[in-house]
C-alpha cells in the first residue's frame, strides 16, 4: 500500500468513525480547519490530560490558562509583528496564492530558510508550475504577516491585537506571579495547553498544518549558573539523534549531553522526558528522532534548539521544538515595557561587603533655590553617575530646561552594605508541543489493516490511556433480559473512578465487534443467554481476540483494582 493510499484509508476511517472531520463542510469545509468529533474528542482530551500529568511529575510546574487574545504591544515586543511572516507567491494567470517554500520544497532541504531573491531565482530557475492551472508566471515573493489580526473594543477606535500564534506569551507575562508561587526559588516553569492561531497561506497535509490548532507548551525558567544536576538513571538507553551537523547518533541521553551535542541540562532533560511521553502515549518508538538545528535555522538568542519529528505518512514531521531561549523573551518584555518585575534572584553562598559612594542633593538649599522645581532637580541630581569636574554646572532636566548648579547644592556620601544576593534575568527552556500532529500520529501508528476471511479488517491498537473507552458492553441480542443485564453492568462500570464504557446494541456482534476495534476500545465483553444462568460473561481483548469467560462479580473486582489484564 502506498502512503497516500494509507492516508487515504485513514481519513476515510476518521470521518466515518467520528474521530476528526472537515469543518463546516455544510459549507464547503474551510482549508486548514478540523472538527474533533465525538471519537476524536475524547482522545484529543485523554492526551492532553496525560501531558499535564506528564510534566506535573516534575513537581515544580504549575498549569495556567491565559487569553487566545493579546494586545499588540504584548506581540511588538515578542518579535511576531515585525518577524512572523511567511513569503506567498501569486500565480499571475489564475490568482492562487501559496507559500514561496513548499512550490520549491521537493527540491531544497533549506526552501523555508531561503529569503525573497533566493525563492524568487529558485522558483524561475526550475520553472515551476502552478498546481491549480500549470501557469509558470509568478509574483516575486512577498511576506505575509501569518497572525490574525483583531481589535479590543470598538472597531473604530479599539485596541489592535491579535489572536495568539503561541502560548507562550500569556506564560511569560505571568512571570512576576510565578515568581511569587514559588518562593522566589528557581527553576520553575508553567505549562499551558489551548489554541493557537496562525493564518497558513495554503495549509495541507490535513491535521498537519492548521490555521487554528491545539499546542501544549512549557516555560520553564532556570538561572543559567544553577549547578543542578540531572538523573539520568531512569532514562532510555538509546534515543535517535541527528546533531547539527547532520550526524546521525543512537546513544543515551546522557551520553549526548556528556559529548557536548545536547549543548545543555535542561535541554537534555526534556529531551528524554518529550521521549517518554510519546512512547507513553504510543507513538513508535522506532519513528522518533531529535533534530538538532543548524546555525541557520536556530535563532540568533538561543543557545540550542531541538526538533522532535516522528515518522508516518507524510514523511518525517516536526511535532515538537523544545529550546533553550536565553534571557531573550523576558529582557524583551522588560525593555519594551519599562518595568523590571521579570527579574529572578540568586542568593551568594556568603554575604559580601562593599562601600558605595553616590551623589546627594542638599535639601536645604535646593529648596529655597528652585522652589517647585526643587524636587526634579534633586532626582536629576540624584541620578548622576558621578561628581562633576568643575563648578558650576549646568544641569539639564528632563523637560529640556537647564538649572545652573554650584557646589554648595551637592555633596559626596559613602555607605557600606552587605550583599546577600544580585538580581539576573532568568533563562527559558521552551518545549512546544504539536496536539494535533501528535495525535496524527498516534492514529497513523496504531492504524493496522489485516486480511480475514477475504475481507479488509481495520483496528486502531490505541494505548488504554488514550482510548476513547475502556471496553464496550454488547448484548449478543436486543432482548430484555439481555438488555437489562447490560445496562446493570454499564451503571456499575460507569459508577468506577477512570473507567468508561460504551454500550452498543445495533446489528450482529461480528459487526459491533468490529466497530469497536475501529475506534481501538481495547475489551469488547459480550452478555449472552449463558449471561442469564451464571452471571457471567465473555471478554474479548482486541489486539489478539483472545477470549476469556468471567463471573461479573470478578470483572468489576479487577475494574476496580484498575486492570483486567490479569484475567488472561
Amino acid at each position: 500500500m502506498s502512503e497516500d493510499e494509507r492516508i487515504s484509508k485513514i481519513n476515510s476511517l476518521l470521518r466515518r468513525r467520528g474521530i476528526i472531520l472537515p469543518s463546516f463542510e455544510l459549507y464547503g469545509g474551510v482549508s486548514g480547519l478540523i472538527d474533533y468529533g465525538p471519537i476524536g474528542a475524547v482522545i484529543k482530551r485523554k492526551v492532553i490530560d496525560r501531558w499535564i500529568y506528564h510534566w506535573s511529575k516534575l513537581g515544580n510546574i504549575v498549569e495556567i490558562d491565559s487569553p487566545t487574545i493579546t494586545p499588540d504591544k504584548v506581540l511588538q515586543a515578542s518579535g511576531h509583528v515585525s518577524e512572523f511572516n511567511d513569503f506567498m507567491s501569486v500565480c499571475s494567470k489564475c490568482r492562487s496564492t501559496f507559500r514561496s517554500d513548499h512550490l520549491i520544497e521537493n527540491h531544497y532541504d533549506d526552501s523555508d530558510s531561503m529569503n525573497a531573491n533566493q525563492l524568487k531565482e529558485k522558483i524561475a530557475e526550475l520553472k515551476i508550475k502552478c498546481p491549480s492551472c500549470n501557469s509558470r508566471e509568478w509574483s516575486d515573493p512577498e511576506p505575509m504577516n501569518l497572525m490574525f489580526s483583531t481589535k479590543i473594543g470598538a472597531m473604530s477606535n479599539g485596541r489592535i491585537a491579535y489572536l495568539r500564534p503561541e502560548t507562550a506569551q500569556g506564560m511569560f507575562m505571568l512571570y512576576p506571579s510565578l515568581f511569587r508561587h514559588f518562593r522566589q526559588k528557581l527553576p520553575f516553569g508553567a505549562m499551558q495547553v489551548g489554541k493557537g492561531y496562525r493564518n497558513e497561506i495554503s495549509p495541507r497535509q490535513g491535521m498537519i498544518r492548521l490555521r487554528e490548532f491545539n499546542m501544549a507548551e512549557i516555560e520553564y525558567f532556570i538561572d543559567p549558573e544553577d549547578d543542578l544536576e540531572i538523573d539520568y538513571g531512569n532514562w532510555p538507553e538509546k534515543i535517535s539523534f541527528i546533531s547539527s551537523n547532520s550526524e546521525k547518533i543512537s546513544c543515551s541521553i546522557k551520553e549526548c549531553f556528556e559529548r557536548g551535542i545536547v549543548r545543555d541540562k535542561f535541554v537534555a532533560l526534556f529531551i528524554a522526558m518529550t521521549w517518554e511521553f510519546l512512547i507513553d502515549i504510543g507513538i513508535d518508538s522506532q519513528k522518533i528522532r531529535f533534530r538538532q538545528h543548524n546555525s541557520d535555522e536556530m535563532a540568533h538568542y538561543a543557545s540550542d534548539c531541538w526538533d522532535c519529528e516522528l515518522l508516518g505518512s507524510h514523511g518525517w514531521i516536526e511535532c515538537v521544538g523544545i529550546a533553550n531561549r536565553t534571557c531573550h523573551d523576558l529582557e524583551s518584555h522588560e525593555e519594551f515595557s519599562k518595568s523590571n518585575l521579570l527579574r529572578g534572584w540568586r542568593k551568594y553562598d556568603e554575604p559580601t561587603f562593599a562601600s558605595r559612594k553616590y551623589i546627594s542633593p542638599i535639601s536645604s538649599i535646593i529648596g529655597p533655590k528652585f522652589k517647585s522645581d526643587a524636587k526634579e532637580v534633586s532626582k536629576s541630581i540624584s541620578e548622576m553617575g558621578e561628581m562633576p569636574e568643575s563648578f558650576p554646572f549646568d544641569l539639564t532636566l528632563p523637560d529640556g530646561r537647564v538649572m545652573e548648579i554650584t557646589e554648595e547644592m551637592i555633596e559626596l556620601k559613602q555607605e557600606d552594605e552587605v550583599i546577600h544576593g544580585e538580581y539576573f534575568t532568568p533563562h527559558v527552556i521552551e518545549p512546544a508541543f504539536g496536539i494535533d500532529r501528535i495525535i496524527w500520529h498516534i492514529l497513523d501508528h496504531s492504524f493496522i489493516e489485516i486480511e480475514k476471511e477475504g475481507d479488509s479488517y481495520t483496528i486502531l491498537n490505541l494505548k488504554d490511556i488514550v482510548a476513547p473507552y475502556d471496553l464496550a458492553i454488547l448484548p449478543l441480542f436486543d432482548k430484555d433480559e439481555m438488555i437489562k443485564i447490560a445496562k446493570s453492568l454499564m451503571k456499575d462500570i460507569n459508577e468506577i473512578p477512570r473507567i468508561t464504557g460504551q454500550m452498543d446494541t445495533s446489528r450482529s456482534i461480528g459487526r459491533r465487534y468490529a466497530r469497536a476495534d475501529e475506534i481501538g476500545i481495547p475489551w469488547c465483553i459480550t452478555v449472552d443467554y449463558t449471561s442469564l444462568d451464571d452471571s457471567t460473561v465473555t471478554i474479548r481483548r482486541m489486539i489478539d481476540q483472545n477470549q476469556v469467560r468471567v463471573k461479573i462479580k470478578v470483572l468489576l473486582e479487577k475494574l476496580r483494582n484498575g486492570t483486567i489484564e490479569g484475567l488472561f
